[in-house]
């Protein structure tokens, strides 16, 4: 009887062992396509064109690494977006399922937003690095863009400090938060409509130029603004906080790089624009257009009130959702057009580059602006704020990156150049306009 009783349980262990397997042999082979914005960045990624963005997070303690990796292993698995690896295939590019262990949590020590090489870290493109009180997600773009990536960060955060305080344990589930999103729908597609209308223009662009800090050195500084200060000074002008942050850059390009004369070339900042709430989407991929602030000096002594007028004109004619969604139409009429698709990748990508090279002439700058990032009230009092640092593109030596936390907004400036005149004049403009900001260095310009 008991030797029954032993070969029926051997058997039945033996059958879970081959549904494990099929499983496992099912998860290898999923597979998902790259959203519309996603497709670009294989291509043209490299050792200096990195693609990767942080996002980091301070806390009020000395950060574990022993828990935070408790805590990566943890959520990684909820996550489809980060649990995957980058394929080739004839046509496109392609995701794949990644079913090794999560990458490992390591010291910060290097300069933010170097390459990842995925071959390198267990085939995933984002890392995780840690200095002090700090936590850094650092993301290739190809998964997801900044809002993607700051649901990602919360949930670590908040799994991390449930490890470390055991008595969030029982104020809190030890699951993911309900406002969080696993939605992994390419809502360039699902929001697509027809449309060949050329919208972006090609003029080339004032490009900053200095002496190179050394190869994979970076420039950073942060600016810690008073949230309520750059309100009233923001309302006082008429214009939004994001508008009257890109005119202080743009000021400061002109006042500084310019010396306030005319050019016959445009300077002109590239601004990411979130297009889940003009769509009704919570997806985790990319969703986001790219609009541009342009300001062309045809005339000697603009005051920096002419300035503000001509860049919050141009956005808010642009940052509409019937303007967006004529953008969103026409960046992906291409990726639906039979013809093209027909065509093998190694193609494709030489037409990528091509459109990628154009693109980056037209461009100054980028500053992007990923919001206010709210968290969960038991876990307000465990950390202190958040940032965000661009990676340096092709032409675009310096970029901008904007979030805000409790009271205070942070402006955090990526150089790869070793000048920090614009940076100067852009944190003086806001002193006299009586906003209160405290400047923090990464002290790569003091070496």
């Amino acid at each position: 009887m008991s030797k029954n009783k032993k070969t029926s349980h051997q058997k039945n262990k033996i059958k879970k062992q081959k549904i494990d397997r099929f499983q496992n042999r099912y998860e290898s082979l999923k597979w998902g396509k790259l959203d519309n914005t996603a497709i670009l960045f294989p291509v043209i990624v490299s050792e200096s064109v990195s693609n990767v963005y942080r996002i980091s997070v301070t806390l009020t303690e000395d950060i574990i690494p022993e828990l935070l990796q408790q805590a990566l292993d943890k959520i990684l698995p909820y996550f489809d977006v980060f649990n995957a690896k980058l394929k080739k295939g004839i046509f496109w590019y392609y995701f794949e399922a990644n079913n090794k262990p999560a990458p490992r949590v390591t010291p910060e020590n290097t300069y933010p937003c170097l390459y990842i090489n995925q071959y390198e870290n267990n085939e995933y493109m984002f890392r995780v690095t840690y200095y002090e009180k700090r936590i850094n997600l650092e993301v290739f773009h190809v998964l997801t863009d900044g809002t993607g990536a700051v649901m990602f960060l919360k949930e670590l955060v908040y799994q991390y400090l449930r490890y470390k305080y055991p008595q969030l344990m029982e104020e809190s589930a030890d699951t993911l938060c309900s406002d969080t999103s696993l939605n992994k729908d390419d809502s360039y597609i699902k929001n697509y409509k027809h449309s060949a209308k050329k919208l972006y223009k090609t003029e080339k662009a004032v490009i900053i130029k200095g002496e190179k800090l050394p190869y994979d050195h970076f420039g950073i500084l942060h600016g810690y603004i008073n949230l309520e200060d750059i309100k009233t000074t923001a309302k006082k002008y008429g214009v939004t906080i994001n508008q009257y942050l890109i005119s202080v850059m743009t000021w400061s390009i002109y006042s500084e790089y310019l010396n306030g004369l005319p050019s016959n070339k445009p300077i002109s900042t590239c601004i990411p624009v979130n297009l889940r709430p003009y769509f009704d989407s919570n997806t985790m991929k990319n969703f986001f257009a790219v609009v541009s602030a342009v300001f062309k000096p045809t005339k000697e002594e603009y005051t920096f009130e002419e300035v503000l007028e001509i860049i919050s004109n141009s956005l808010n004619e642009q940052i509409c959702k019937e303007n967006l969604e004529k953008l969103l139409s026409y960046n992906v009429s291409n990726e639906v057009n039979y013809v093209i698709r027909a065509i093998p990748r190694i193609i494709k990508n030489i037409a990528l580059k091509r459109v990628y090279k154009a693109s980056a002439r037209a461009n100054t700058s980028t500053v992007t602006n990923i919001g206010l990032i709210q968290v969960a009230p038991i876990y307000e009092k465990f950390i202190n704020n958040f940032y965000i640092v661009l990676s340096m593109s092709k032409g675009q030596n310096i970029k901008g990156g904007i979030c805000s936390f409790k009271d205070t907004l942070t402006f955090t400036f990526s150089s790869a150049i070793k000048e920090t005149d614009i940076q100067k004049c852009f944190f003086r403009k806001l002193v006299q306009d009586g906003i209160h900001v405290e400047v923090e260095s990464n002290g790569v310009y003091y070496e």
